[in-house]
């Protein structure tokens, strides 16, 4: 069980996502965090080869390269509680996330590109004994390595694919001896999956794109090992979570120095219907039996709204603003501890500047304001499900980069 949530957690933070709704984190490139996400009918640089593999065939021909480094603050979330026993704060955390992106010249009609990202994941850790029961600690981290190619089918029309391996790794713990129980967990494993994205652009007319971008399913196939109940259990566990197909439209319009671009992503969710943990031998009939009980979730399909601004400054110096509306597809009657998720409002800013002819670097900050949210789910006796009112959930990324072309 605790293991399915922390890979739950990590699906994502394609997620967005840590950063967006569930556990997806969209945010991968210094444009992406600089617009909200609102980077698919525009994308035009080595992270072309993520955003929409498509638009690599519209790009001026040679090679590019992009490497990032994000840096994520997770503040304090709060926890009041329906009775004063339950209240809490979760740990600060902090990351360092990289990533590269490339695209290479063209060849004939074809172009190729990679991203190494980290398209979703979840750290989420409690000191206090009534949360610390159900989650003392979820980590996730996702690796997503993803090669692209782009086919030009004419002046306007272009098409992308891609295919997605993911690695995941994760630690569950959860300790409830705090209240009187002997009951905790402390659960490792990891899985290498995969899945494939789509992906087209087509240019009605000079400066207006309209995109389309499509990432599949992948459902990670967790397996490692579990101790329960004080070594009362120790051996295999496994799970399997879906890290949900995500579809993404966009419209692009570019006037003079400026462009503007607005994005609907629609994330389906819904194939997270439960957490249902497997272990080698069957604990239905013993005193762990509360560790092998599935776990509904019932998430739905949740969407996305982004608007992106750039504007060509200087031959040197370019801006960018963004926004967006992310929906959370958690109910309030499953929300738990490991992931208090909620509806939230992104804010962004960066800029780019052109060193050299080749070499341009740049700096972005995103905002992400979750509101509180509320929830009644505990149910008495020994459940662990929280009462009361989640506040001061958020996150802060800043990004800084080195883009090259050959």
């Amino acid at each position: 069980m605790t293991q399915t949530v922390r890979v739950a957690t990590l699906l994502s933070l394609s997620a967005a996502t840590l950063l967006a709704s569930g556990y997806r984190i969209p945010e991968q490139s210094l444009n992406s965090v600089a617009l909200s996400a609102a980077y698919v009918a525009s994308a035009n640089g080595a992270d072309a080869s993520y955003y929409n593999p498509a638009n690599m065939s519209f790009m001026a021909n040679g090679a590019y390269t992009e490497v990032a480094l994000t840096y994520i603050n997770l503040p304090e979330v709060n926890f009041d509680g329906a009775v004063s026993s339950m209240d809490g704060n979760s740990k600060e955390e902090e990351f360092l996330m990289p990533n590269l992106h490339y695209v290479s010249p063209m060849v004939g009609n074809w172009r190729y590109g990679l991203s190494i990202t980290a398209p979703a994941g979840l750290s989420k850790r409690w000191d206090e004994a009534f949360a610390k029961a159900s989650s003392e600690e979820f980590t996730l981290t996702v690796i997503e390595v993803n090669p692209t190619v782009s086919y030009l089918v004419n002046e306007q029309l272009s098409l992308g694919f891609g295919l997605r391996g993911v690695y995941t790794d994760g630690v569950v713990k959860s300790d409830a001896s705090g209240l009187g129980s002997l009951a905790n967990r402390d659960l490792t494993g990891d899985s290498i999956d995969f899945g494939y994205n789509l992906a087209l652009s087509y240019k009605p007319i000079k400066d207006v794109t309209l995109a389309a971008t499509y990432r599949s399913k992948v459902d990670l196939s967790v397996e490692g090992d579990a101790t329960l109940v004080s070594g009362l259990y120790n051996g295999g566990a496994s799970v399997t979570i879906p890290l949900p197909a995500s579809l993404a439209l966009a419209a692009a319009y570019t006037y003079e120095k400026t462009t503007v671009e607005f994005v609907f992503e629609r994330t389906y969710w819904s194939s997270y219907k439960d957490l249902d943990f497997n272990y080698d031998v069957d604990l239905t009939a013993t005193a762990m039996a509360g560790f092998d009980n599935p776990i509904a979730k019932n998430w739905k399909d949740a969407n996305a709204y982004r608007i992106g601004l750039s504007h060509q400054c200087t031959d040197n110096l370019k801006m960018m603003l963004g926004f967006a509306i992310d929906k959370s597809p958690a109910p309030s009657n499953t929300l738990g501890f490991e992931l208090p998720d909620s509806d939230a409002k992104l804010y962004s800013i960066g800029f780019e500047y052109a060193m050299s002819q080749n070499l341009k670097v740049g700096l972005a900050y995103l905002y992400d304001d979750k509101e509180d949210r509320t929830v009644s789910n505990y149910k008495g006796g020994t459940s662990v499900a929280p009462s009361g009112t989640f506040t001061d959930s958020s996150a802060h990324l800043l990004t800084a980069s080195l883009k090259y072309k050959f």
